[in-house]
């Protein structure tokens, strides 16, 4: 049973069905979904939430300097860990958002150790920002964050795909998930888990990474029970 986990959130689950911008009801759904599924535990509880909904660099930023477009898409991802803030505090969680750009009025800086102290008072933590810099993705923020903070694992929460699979199930009726995998075996197989960088740092570190899907009913409960969902990527 995991004492300390990182979950990292797509920025579309805030969205809904418009995949676009930022739905209240969307974000109080999946709070509570995320205290529910936590209520009666000792889970600590850390969060990582991409900014796709609100822009992408790659596509949105298409002309402008690359690094600006990344800028860009880390400050997303602080009103993302606001909206989502503000949607756990209002279904009774104490929450704090930790943004490696500096911005007083909205976010505390991150801070390595009052991020684990506010994990060990009970308050779930949201990093926004990225990681500070431009050319990194929320999956290596997931993972330098839940590295620095003593995280025994990163829950990549998917939607209606419930594991790794050899290809895309959605496209292919006769894809072949799999149970459990090596970080070697998601490597090889350039199966699309997370960035590469993101997957490399977790082989090296031996850092296990559970793929699942956050919609399917209990999942997340199970997960911080200590119970088998979705893959299992972990090290040989």
């Amino acid at each position: 049973m995991f004492k300390r986990v990182l979950l990292k959130l797509s920025g579309e689950f805030l969205a809904g069905e418009s995949g676009f911008g930022i739905n209240p009801e969307e974000a109080s759904a999946l709070a509570r979904r995320i205290v529910e599924a936590r209520a009666g535990t000792d889970v600590e509880l850390a969060i990582v939430i991409g900014g796709g909904n609100l822009w992408r660099g790659a596509r949105n930023g298409a002309g402008m300097d690359a690094a600006t477009a990344d800028y860009i898409g880390m400050l997303g991802t602080v009103m993302n860990a606001m909206a989502l803030q503000d949607a756990m505090e209002r279904a009774g969680q104490p929450t704090r958002v930790m943004s490696a750009i500096q911005m007083q009025a909205v976010a505390e800086p991150y801070i390595r150790r009052r991020a684990m102290r506010h994990l060990e008072k009970g308050r779930v933590v949201i990093f926004g920002g990225g990681n500070g810099a431009p050319f990194f993705t929320t999956d290596t923020t997931s993972t330098l964050r839940a590295l620095e903070i003593g995280a025994e694992v990163v829950l990549m929460a998917k939607n209606q795909v419930d594991g790794v699979y050899d290809k895309d199930p959605r496209k292919h009726a006769d894809a072949r998930r799999f149970d459990t995998l090596t970080h070697r075996d998601v490597v090889e197989q350039r199966l699309e888990v997370m960035d590469a960088t993101a997957i490399t740092l977790c082989m090296d570190r031996g850092l296990p990474i559970v793929v699942f899907d956050l919609f399917e009913e209990g999942n997340l409960a199970r997960l911080f029970r200590g119970e088998r969902v979705g893959t299992l990527i972990q090290s040989a």
